[in-house]
């Protein structure tokens, strides 16, 4: 019954007063850090705040429900969030708020697929360099997107503004933005720089003091309040309320068509899609590697294609209630662990919260002042920025440095979603670079008739081999991808007149298709019409089905296809064949040393031994 396994809730069986206790403080200490945090990133997309208040809402309800993880919570995310900005800024025309429901919708969508599908192994393909610099990039963007705020100035005309967040800074490489800035600042407003100051000490002065203490809630309360009894406007400085109000109320009903009402547009869908397949990449990277880090700490086991379904059903609950998309939020999914959280609903306690927090709180969030925001986000800046993880990076090898600057480059130059296509290509290309598809290597027998690898800088090797009888080994996977692999290492035998019998042994080669039985088959008739042969030693059992069914058996000759049934034996039983039709051409060679041996299950205690 695997379809059991996309209803991870069935653990709470037995959920009682031993759970409660730890879920409960958790979820109270989420909410603390989630409430501000959750409204800077908001201003990240180019939302209004309540985006992110809704998000961390029904969605953090549903992952936290369908997640196979039980610490792991759903969210709005920086990385993230700025992505969703950059489809504010592709989609320009269109209303923002409608674009980001759309958004989280498809991006639901893919997610849901990718889960059912089991498509979890997917991730494992984009390299971690690749991972850091486009994180790296973001906190740079991140920082750099909150310079006007700090001074609260507005940029140069040259940069586009975009979004219901008056003068949001969504478009423009890096260097236009910071260029942009700096032609604002004669205008820079002093209360705004050291309002942001103190955000930036005050809370990072908490933290190293304690770091479970809700700093950034007491801090930016603190401003709250004093921007209520001393507005804020008095001193030139921008509140959530002169943004976008948060309104008091639950998260509401939407309809994710991209335009509002039951306009759906199937150009806008298209539009968002690129960005939405990227949004799908960044989120589903962060969650697994997130997942993977807490469940090596709680010792949960975890399946990232259900990871990946729970996480499509958040965002598809986003689309509905107000949200833009969510990913798994790294702060506060590590803040649960640690905070003592037992079981799932953690999670769903502090959804809860969060919508007592839209219901109660709302209007007097109002207040908080948009310098203070911005020096929280250039916290959140800072910390994306992992110095000793990137000082590791270029030292494993210069092709990981490679790597991480052109995406961290690209990030900066290009489009976000441009540039995480960039990163994946990049970590493809490596991959297969890398990959060395199959091991292919020949071999000889030393003086007591053990098989081990030719190495062509060995003249003592060379001479023990028989030129007539060639053993060549192959491992690793016999796939399209490693045909032209097989075909240049035959070629390179066949192409040596004296070799009379080529013999592959292929037990540890594994997945034989079509393409690798046409190479074998140009290879026997080559041989066969210069009247030689070849032959095929251990033949794994699915590897002989395929040979049958494609009367690969047939071209070769069903007596030079002989199968795995015995530890070595079949080589034995090849070569020894393939000496008895060539009388005694490799009478010197150590060859005779192999075939006269009587003890095959212990030849070898391994299948080779490097010279």
């Amino acid at each position: 019954m695997q379809w059991l396994r996309f209803f991870p809730f069935t653990d709470l069986k037995g959920y009682g007063k031993e759970e409660i206790p730890g879920d409960i403080t958790a979820a109270v200490t989420l909410a603390f850090l989630g409430i501000p945090q959750c409204i800077a990133y908001a201003l990240i997309a180019g939302l209004p705040p309540a985006m992110g208040l809704y998000a961390a809402a029904v969605p953090t309800i549903i992952g936290a429900i369908f997640r196979s993880s039980r610490h792991v919570i759903t969210g709005p995310t920086n990385a993230l969030s700025l992505l969703v900005g950059t489809a504010g800024a592709a989609a320009a025309g269109l209303d923002p708020v409608p674009t980001a429901l759309l958004l989280a919708f498809l991006v639901g969508v893919i997610q849901l697929g990718a889960g059912v599908l089991r498509l979890g192994v997917l991730v494992d393909y984009i390299s971690i360099p690749v991972v850091m610099g486009y994180i790296t990039g973001a906190g740079v963007l991140i920082a750099v997107g909150q310079l006007r705020h700090l001074t609260a100035t507005a940029p140069d005309k040259g940069v586009l503004l975009h979004g219901t967040v008056p003068g949001q800074w969504l478009e423009g490489s890096l260097f236009d933005k910071v260029w942009a800035w700096l032609q604002t600042m004669p205008d820079t407003n002093l209360w705004a720089a050291g309002m942001s100051a103190i955000t930036v000490v005050g809370i990072m002065g908490l933290r190293r003091v304690n770091k479970k203490f809700p700093g950034t809630l007491v801090v930016l309360g603190g401003l709250t309040v004093w921007s209520y009894f001393a507005p804020a406007s008095a001193y030139g400085l921008p509140t959530i309320a002169d943004l976008s109000p948060i309104p008091a109320g639950l998260p509401p009903l939407s309809l994710p068509t991209g335009r509002g009402a039951w306009s759906w547009s199937l150009a806008d869908t298209v539009t968002l899609l690129p960005i939405a397949i990227a949004a799908t990449v960044l989120s589903l990277v962060e969650s697994s590697s997130l997942g993977r880090a807490i469940s090596a700490k709680s010792g949960q086991r975890l399946d990232l294609s259900v990871e990946f379904a729970g996480q499509g059903l958040a965002n598809i609950a986003a689309a509905f209630f107000g949200a833009y998309p969510t990913s798994g939020s790294l702060s506060r999914s590590a803040l649960n662990h640690d905070s003592g959280a037992k079981t799932r609903l953690s999670g769903v306690y502090n959804g809860l919260l969060m919508i007592v927090v839209l219901l109660a709180l709302g209007p007097a969030v109002n207040h908080t002042p948009i310098a203070g925001l911005a020096g929280l986000l250039l916290i959140v800046a800072y910390d994306l920025v992992d110095g000793p993880r990137i000082r590791e990076i270029f030292a494993a090898s210069k092709s990981d440095g490679a790597a991480f600057a052109v995406t961290v480059l690209g990030t900066w130059i290009l489009r976000l979603d441009h540039a995480i296509y960039l990163g994946v290509a990049l970590s493809l290309f490596l991959f297969l670079r890398r990959a060395r598809l199959l091991t292919i290597h020949e071999l000889v027998f030393d003086d007591q008739g053990r098989p081990l690898e030719l190495h062509r800088d060995d003249p003592a090797a060379i001479e023990r081999r028989c030129d007539s009888i060639r053993l060549i080994q192959v491992e690793g996977q016999l796939f399209f991808g490693a045909a032209g692999e097989l075909s240049t290492a035959l070629d390179a035998v066949m192409d040596d007149p004296d070799a009379k019998v080529v013999a592959l042994r292929v037990r540890r080669a594994f997945g034989m298709d079509v393409s690798i039985v046409r190479v074998l088959v140009a290879a026997a008739r080559r041989l066969q019409k210069e009247g030689r042969r070849l032959m095929v030693l251990e033949v794994r059992a699915d590897a002989m089905a395929v040979l049958e069914r494609t009367g690969t058996i047939e071209v070769l000759g069903a007596e030079n296809v002989i199968p795995a049934d015995a530890w070595f034996e079949a080589v034995h039983l090849g070569l020894q064949r393939a000496m008895d039709d060539l009388g005694e051409a490799c009478e010197t060679s150590t060859l005779h040393r192999f075939l006269e041996r009587d003890d095959m299950p212990n030849v070898v205690s391994r299948e080779t031994r490097t010279a």
